[in-house]
């Protein structure tokens, strides 16, 4: 799984450098039998991205993308999306992705949802459907892609500063940024299938993966 991860994000051509950080030795292990860079990481980190400041402040970039993981599905473009508004604007402090959320999502709290304003930039993350459907909806509810690009700068704040209201709540930590005055840009991606939260999940994606790589007859 973490090798498909891996290989996502080197097709993505935008990264100088593709590292895996992990607590996990066998983790660890698994990147060096397929020839991947790995850090190890403290077993502390409440969040991903406090697992990514650790990384950060031992190997400096201009800008890091997350990708996680438990998404062995997440096509390359979606990763390149995340990266181009650090490339284009250098204002910008972090970034993520969105693509359209079906109907069959709208109250599933493992799909989360992102309202943005007519710049592009996220208003609010949630596990509920933005926005509510009080009226008829006129555009599709977007569904947020767990990618994130974020400055040096800002993610070493993000690492000094304590858990907030609405990301306790939520259980997002991007709403921590968002509390804490950082702007987030959203762009368009492609979403993926499945991520692998159990192993019943990584049966179906080893089934998935069989298929789309299986040998034309």
């Amino acid at each position: 799984m973490i090798q498909w991860v891996v290989e996502a994000a080197q097709a993505s051509g935008v990264a100088d450098a593709v590292i895996v950080a992990t607590p996990d030795k066998e983790i660890m292990q698994a990147c060096e039998e397929f020839g991947a860079d790995s850090m190890q990481t403290s077993f502390d980190h409440e969040t991903g991205t406090d697992r990514i400041a650790e990384v950060a402040k031992e190997m400096k970039a201009d800008f890091y993308v997350n990708v996680q993981g438990d998404e062995p599905l997440i096509d390359p473009s979606s990763i390149a999306a995340c990266a181009r508004p650090m490339l284009d604007d250098p204002a910008i402090e972090m970034a993520s992705v969105y693509c359209e959320c079906g109907p069959e999502e709208y109250e599933s709290p493992a799909a989360v949802k992102v309202a943005t304003d007519l710049a592009g930039y996220a208003l609010y993350f949630s596990r509920h459907a933005l926005p509510y459907e009080r009226n008829p909806r006129v555009a599709p509810v977007k569904k947020h892609i767990g990618l994130y690009a974020y400055r040096r700068e800002a993610i070493l704040k993000f690492a000094s500063w304590p858990q907030t209201p609405l990301e306790q709540a939520e259980s997002l930590e991007q709403l921590r940024f968002m509390e804490n005055g950082v702007r987030i840009k959203m762009v368009p991606g492609k979403g993926t299938e499945l991520a692998v939260d159990t192993p019943e999940q990584a049966e179906q994606v080893r089934e998935i993966l069989s298929q789309r790589f299986a040998p034309r007859p």
